[in-house]
């Protein structure tokens, strides 16, 4: 049986058009980097650092070497090793992510990726997830995924869908399904004082940031980003110009 998908926007109806080649996904993908996006904390600030990794005796299963599609980070804390398949993802291809991550040390004594995380907060042991990228994906599989799966060594896979369609004008429009269930993932709900007020984390860091702003009302752009360099906030940094933000936002 053959199902067929149309996507209707705007009363303009979209046929699919699905990527031809592994390299047109990736290609895609590193140019959109933020279709790689899991959720919106951690794993929501992508960053690609490596793409074609020929790893030696990569597939330990099959006593052979290996290519990794792609290498992203996640906000500096997680690398991310992305397995790309054209077709619906399986429980082979699982097998053969994981195979790659039982190799993490030595990905990281690659040059290309040594230069890319020097200056980064990934630290000497950094944190792992894997991520398979299909068309669609089997139901039992996709169940083990969003039930928290782990590989042997701890390390969490997540899951993603990547549907394309194209309408009579041109326009394409790319759909994605997100499959993770990150249970070892805890949220830091600690409360800190700060000027009088309770805060968590993530506005404490924004009010101490506006304090010293404010309070050092001489300060130049190149004076702040020298005292908050841009790599304690991964690939954004921790200010930006107007014309930079305004071009994020939008």
């Amino acid at each position: 049986m053959k199902i067929l998908k149309h996507f209707t926007a705007n009363d303009e109806k979209f046929e699919e058009f699905p990527f031809k080649r592994e390299l047109s996904m990736e290609s895609y993908l590193i140019e959109n980097a933020g279709v790689l996006a899991l959720d919106d904390g951690i794993f929501g600030e992508v960053d690609i650092l490596e793409e074609e990794l020929t790893l030696k005796q990569g597939r330990s299963s099959k006593d052979t070497d290996g290519r990794i599609d792609i290498l992203a980070g996640y906000s500096q804390e997680y690398l991310g090793v992305v397995e790309l398949k054209l077709g619906e993802l399986n429980n082979t291809h699982l097998e053969q992510l994981e195979d790659y991550l039982i190799e993490r040390d030595q990905i990281l004594t690659m040059p290309s990726v040594k230069e890319e995380i020097k200056d980064s907060n990934y630290g000497e042991t950094p944190k792992w997830i894997g991520v398979l990228v299909g068309r669609s994906i089997k139901p039992d599989l996709a169940e083990m995924i969003e039930d928290g799966y782990v590989t042997k060594s701890g390390i969490p896979i997540a899951a993603l869908t990547i549907s394309r369609f194209r309408s009579a004008q041109g326009a394409v429009y790319v759909v994605t399904d997100t499959y993770f269930n990150n249970k070892r993932s805890k949220n830091d709900t600690t409360q800190y004082q700060f000027n009088g007020q309770t805060l968590g984390k993530g506005r404490l860091v924004l009010e101490v940031i506006k304090h010293h702003v404010e309070n050092n009302s001489e300060s130049t752009f190149s004076s702040l980003e020298a005292q908050f360099p841009k790599s304690i906030q991964g690939s954004y940094g921790v200010f930006a110009t107007i014309t930079e933000a305004n071009e994020t936002y939008s």
